[in-house]
């Protein structure tokens, strides 16, 4: 059987302009001129690629703006990608085919490929719209990088601190950005967001406020472009850690933020932080299920299974009664509570990016960290159970041995369902309509199925 394997890599071509767009980077090649083009990596940030192979490979340094609208005729389409970029200076090294071209002299005659040439036409005119008119957010504007320089240099210099050149450009869009910065001290990391992750704003400020000990510091905010400004964190990642006891000071110190959290569930909602209180999960079960009902009637291909009406009705029993076993216990909570965001160091673990912050049960989250632990250290049970140890120690002095084993006993089931409703997707009539996003919800609900499964098949055990 004839298959098409797909490629490691997807090709992006670049549009480099200078700062008002009078020139335009190219490169030499046999039949004419071409957009400099760099192989990047699937599953990296696309920015954080584009940026370091243009300083690597063709010696510029320069920052993304957009991921233009380019519609090519079918004879041109080529599957390439292409990518809107601001120059900001010259690196020691560069490759000597490139050549800055006027814009006011660019012809389709002058190109390799004449595909470039439609891009690059398309591209500078939404350039230009976006320059002079209205943008979709206040990182596709030219210029934006040196305001934020600006800025930044305003905020450190009390400080003691300057800005170097050098900067790294992790994510990039019209209303994202995170960029770190180098000074002559510690780095400096700049990050915004927008929609759906407005939230993540006024989350992180409060968590600056209410929770110091656990996020990093905030030297300056700026809500306009829902931005704020951070000292880097000394310390390492857990994601690059194989160390079971990072891990363990990443599950104590998990628990130690959330008791501290106990009492601040008000200024936390009003924040942003989403409502996953057992209330809140009780009264979404039964509508949940009857989209995932509906959903599965919907799949189209066998495998993978389709839950039966009767499977979800006797699934929507044990969830709820696991809901009720849940000691009432509201803290703060982490959805995405990953390894690459978590900083470790001796003197204490920070947590990053809060747009997925809950209020509810706090054993969700360490059931999330337990999941990236198993898919980073492999199946070990005699490791696993000193990750939980060193999460469960903490809440020694709150709550019975009894309260804490039952909760963990439970926490696999219901910290599924309360990903799987943890954001608007499945509420979203749109959104549900789209396969990707149906494919998605079936697919937690048959892994939602499964826990629910193992939790029985252990709790029968026991009694037998």
């Amino acid at each position: 059987m004839a298959f098409t394997q797909q490629s490691e890599h997807e090709t992006y071509r670049v549009v480099v302009c200078n700062k008002d767009a009078t020139d335009l980077l190219l490169v030499s090649a046999d039949k004419g001129l071409l957009l400099p083009s760099v192989a990047v990596p699937r599953w990296q940030r696309v920015a954080e690629s584009l940026t370091a192979a243009m300083k690597k490979e063709w010696g510029y340094e320069a920052l993304c703006l957009f991921a233009p609208t380019v519609a090519l005729p079918p004879e041109h389409s080529n599957g390439i990608h292409y990518q809107v970029m601001e120059c900001y200076g010259r690196a020691e090294k560069y490759d000597t085919r490139t050549q800055w071209v006027p814009v006011s002299s660019l012809s389709e005659p002058l190109f390799a490929d004449s595909a470039d040439y439609m891009a690059v036409q398309q591209c500078l005119a939404e350039w230009e719209s976006y320059a002079h008119g209205p943008a979709p957010g206040p990182f596709a504007r030219p210029g934006w990088f040196q305001e934020v320089r600006s800025w930044v240099e305003e905020v450190i210099g009390p400080l003691g601190l300057q800005l170097k050149s050098s900067f790294s450009q992790f994510n990039a869009s019209p209303c994202f950005s995170l960029i770190r910065l180098e000074t002559d001290g510690p780095a400096i990391w700049f990050k915004a967001v927008g929609a759906p992750n407005v939230r993540e704003f006024a989350i992180t400020a409060a968590l600056a406020q209410l929770l110091p000990k656990y996020v990093p510091p905030i030297l300056a905010t700026q809500p306009e472009w829902n931005a704020w400004l951070n000292l880097e964190i000394k310390g390492s990642n857990l994601e690059e850690s194989r160390d079971m006891e990072a891990w363990k000071a990443a599950a104590a110190a998990l628990a130690d933020l959330q008791i501290d959290s106990m009492g601040k569930e008000t200024q936390l909602l009003s924040a942003g932080a989403r409502n996953l209180q057992a209330s809140t999960l009780s009264n979404i079960l039964e509508p949940f299920l009857e989209v995932i009902a509906q959903l599965m009637k919907e799949q189209s291909k066998v495998p993978p299974v389709v839950l039966a009406k009767q499977e979800l009705v006797l699934l929507a029993e044990h969830v709820h009664d696991g809901i009720s076993q849940l000691a009432q216990l509201n803290t703060l909570g982490h959805l995405d509570l990953n390894p690459g965001n978590v900083i470790v160091s001796p003197s204490g673990c920070k947590f990053l990016d809060w747009a997925e912050a809950y209020v509810g049960h706090p054993f969700f989250s360490f059931e999330y960290l337990r999941e990236h632990f198993r898919r980073s250290n492999g199946a070990n049970a005699a490791l696993e159970s000193q990750l939980v140890a060193a999460y469960a120690e903490p809440w020694r002095a709150l709550l019975p041995d009894d309260v804490i084993s039952n909760a963990l006993a439970l926490a696999p089931m219901l910290a599924v369902f309360a990903y799987a409703v943890g954001n608007e997707v499945w509420s979203d009539p749109e959104k549900l309509l789209q396969p990707a996003t149906a494919r998605y919800l079936r697919s937690l609900t048959r892994r939602l199925k499964r826990e629910s499964d193992r939790l029985v098949s252990r709790r029968s055990q026991c009694k037998a």
